[in-house]
């Protein structure tokens, strides 16, 4: 059958499979070897070379997803960033990033890439104008994420990657918010893309890997860094991986309207509402706005206390789950930032992010509510 034209959901279900031709059963079986034959076959397999069955299986599906011509799957998110990042950059040379990004990422930088002689500048504008100012003769690697963890900021995409273009620049993008449901940056002209595949890939907050997406040739230079780093996911994963690709976005716009309404609550993020100052850009390169909002109680309301009193939605550290969470990105997903640094980003120490489920919305409302009504209670007669 023709590929080429294949529907998103069939892709989820059908390409990529391995089939049983053994016993003829109806998902892909797994191979969980960790030695292959090396005399007289045709692929010498090794798993942290990325190619068992599974693994090759996996990688069509995905780099398909997002429009791509191959892929990797890691371990982890931060493994396919790093790994991916290193792969690009070398001693000597320089990288844009925006300033908004996801707190492991920026601590990646920040950490280590004066060790390893990369210079690095944030752009605090998301405009393509701040990305331009900030290229230099060494830079070598522009690096986005949007929309944004956890503040939902959006980049207008295709204007980045033809300035990077014009300059001889790899670009890379974080999709994991939007996820290949919602946003294809491939299609818009960025070189390489990334996934926490934890999330919305995932979907069922039980495994834990990465993904990187691009052409053959910068697959390939990625894996010649991956095969050193060994990143490589386990094949049960692997395989849990392929049974689980998912996402929300119905509910997360009816609740975030809801919550822009309530009187508590002082501010929402998310690129679906009107309100939101990248709107308009947002509707233009997404299909959907995904799963993730944050949003910022009214001053005087104890984000951590209203957190304690939800009964429905989890307090959870991650994300994208059939089930709904909500963290403090204060506290975890951009902990290892100083609170400069988050300040820098916006970040407040009473934002939440809400990654919506796919629970009744009523019920999810009525459990917000709650909450809040508790920590509204003076301390004395709570």
């Amino acid at each position: 059958m023709d590929t080429k034209n294949m529907g998103f959901n069939t892709i989820c279900t059908h390409l990529g499979e391995i089939k049983d031709e053994q016993f003829k059963g109806a998902i892909s079986p797994i191979y969980m070897s960790t030695s292959y034959a090396f005399e007289d076959v045709d692929v010498k397999r090794y798993p942290r070379y990325f190619n068992t069955p599974n693994q090759e299986a996996l990688c069509k599906k995905i780099a398909k997803l997002e429009k791509g011509e191959s892929s990797l799957i890691f371990g982890s998110g931060m493994a396919a960033i790093s790994t991916t990042l290193f792969a690009f950059l070398q001693k000597g040379d320089h990288i844009v990033l925006q300033r908004t990004l996801y707190g492991g990422t920026a601590n990646l930088i920040n950490e280590e890439f004066e060790k390893h002689g990369i210079e690095f500048s944030y752009v605090d504008s998301h405009t393509t104008e701040g990305f331009k100012q900030k290229i230099q003769p060494n830079t070598k690697v522009i690096y986005i994420e949007t929309p944004s963890n956890p503040l939902l900021t959006i980049i207008d995409i295709k204007p980045i990657a033809e300035l990077a273009k014009e300059n001889d620049i790899v670009t890379i993008i974080d999709n994991t918010f939007a996820s290949p449901v919602n946003q294809n940056p491939i299609l818009l002209g960025i070189d390489i893309v990334i996934h926490s595949a934890t999330k919305y890939l995932g979907g069922h907050s039980d495994i834990l890997a990465g993904a990187v997406i691009s052409t053959e040739k910068n697959i390939d230079q990625v894996f010649q860094v991956a095969k050193n780093f060994g990143g490589s996911l386990s094949d049960f994963t692997v395989w849990m991986l392929e049974r689980s690709i998912k996402t929300q976005n119905k509910n997360a716009l009816k609740l975030a309207k809801w919550l822009k309404k309530h009187e508590d609550i002082a501010t929402v993020y998310y690129p679906g509402l009107k309100s939101h100052p990248d709107h308009e850009i947002a509707k233009k390169q997404m299909t959907g706005y995904g799963g993730m909002l944050s949003f910022e109680l009214k001053e005087g309301l104890d984000a951590s206390k209203f957190q304690k009193e939800l009964k429905l939605i989890k307090s959870s550290m991650s994300l994208a789950g059939v089930e709904s969470t909500m963290l403090s990105p204060t506290l975890t997903s951009h902990a290892l930032l100083t609170e400069e640094e988050r300040n820098l980003q916006g970040i407040k120490d009473g934002l939440v992010r809400f990654s919506v489920g796919i629970e009744e919305k009523e019920d999810l409302m009525q459990d917000i509510q709650q909450a809040i009504e508790k920590v509204k209670v003076p301390e004395l007669e709570h």
